[in-house]
């Protein structure tokens, strides 16, 4: 007698759906990359967009239960501006100083670069070379050109996201109400617990990530102070502003200063020091503390942060590097608030015991 027992049919029914299911999964996120690729200029600045309202809806509501709605409206944006522009002035003006002193201090940086190209040649690398094919006058003049276009491109972002904002912030509670009247309750329900939950993480995400902001820039100004560098208070700032892009800008602001501790002090044994010094602070402060400060409530993989900057960053440059954890932590949040998805947020979400 035959033990074994034949599929059944729904078996075999489910058996096929998922075989479906699978290649049609990648073909649609496939398409969904390449959309949000080819589409950035419209994608990044709604997602910036989204990400503001969230964090200002709070302001926004205290005040138009107080106020018109637009008077309401005029003086959310109206803080939003002050902030945002209180914040590129800043970075700006770390940058803007450094240079600055660079370019008075050529004459040591000559000196280094001369050190440089003599022990590089030394090892079989022709430097005048390889200036000479690379860096020359059409390649300053393309260097300009791509920074007038970067500079003009950022404005017009920050214009479209400012727009958006404007007409998000406004609309809120239309769009709230009409899910609350949505015929499919659980779809309905699934998008306002989100978005509630989305927003108060975003909040808490942009707290914490100030906050550590605030301190890696106060411990990297003492530490440079206390190693004699000048411009302590300008290395201070710029670690402050790129600490908000998780990884790159971290790595970014060690090796900005090493280089031009290289150049002041003149031995690389003084540059290892600054170097590692960093990294220890940037250590110590992202990947010990800041996780036990933000707790469990924006517990996300440390693979799948790195994978987010990133993967964002291909997409959509210098702003997918910014937006790109926050992107995340909404899909995450999202997937939490429905049985079928949840195992993807337990699945790429920290261990419980992370907080």
């Amino acid at each position: 007698m035959d033990d074994r027992t034949e599929p059944t049919v729904p078996a075999i029914r489910r058996a096929g759906d998922l075989g479906v299911r699978v290649p049609l999964g990648i073909c649609t996120a496939i398409l969904v990359v390449t959309a949000l690729y080819f589409a950035g200029g419209v994608f990044a600045p709604l997602a910036f967009a989204l990400f503001i309202i969230a964090i200002v809806w709070p302001l926004q509501a205290m005040l138009q239960a107080r106020l018109p709605k637009l008077l309401a409206l005029a003086a959310s944006m109206l803080a939003t501006i002050v902030v945002l522009a209180a914040f590129l002035w800043t970075v700006s003006w770390g940058f803007s100083r450094v240079g600055r002193y660079i370019v008075a201090d050529a004459a040591r940086v000559q000196v280094l670069y001369t050190d440089i190209a003599i022990w590089l040649e030394g090892h079989g690398v022709e430097i005048a070379g390889l200036w000479a094919e690379h860096f020359n006058v059409g390649w300053l003049l393309r260097g300009f050109q791509q920074l007038t276009s970067r500079v003009n491109g950022t404005l017009s972002f920050t214009v479209v996201v400012l727009i958006y904002v404007i007409l998000g912030l406004l609309e809120v509670d239309v769009i709230a109400a009409k899910l609350r009247g949505m015929r499919n309750g659980d779809a309905a329900q699934v998008l306002l617990t989100g978005s509630k939950r989305t927003a108060a993480k975003f909040r808490r995400y942009m707290l914490v990530r100030s906050l550590m902001s605030v301190m890696t820039g106060l411990v990297v100004w003492g530490f440079i102070s206390l190693l004699g560098l000048p411009l302590a208070q300008e290395w201070g700032v710029i670690a402050f502003a790129l600490n908000y892009i998780p990884f790159i800008g971290p790595l970014v602001a060690t090796v900005l200063p090493t280089v031009f501790a290289a150049v002041q002090f003149g031995t690389w044994q003084m540059a290892l020091l600054v170097f590692g010094s960093l990294n220890i602070i940037q250590f110590l402060i992202g990947s010990y503390l800041e996780p036990r400060i933000a707790g469990s409530v924006l517990s996300m993989s440390p693979f799948l942060v790195l994978f987010a900057v990133f993967f964002w960053t291909f997409l959509w440059g210098i702003a997918g590097a910014f937006i790109g954890v926050p992107i995340v932590i909404a899909m995450l949040t999202l997937c939490e608030q429905h049985p079928s998805s949840r195992w993807v947020a337990e699945l790429l979400g920290a261990p419980k015991s992370a907080g």
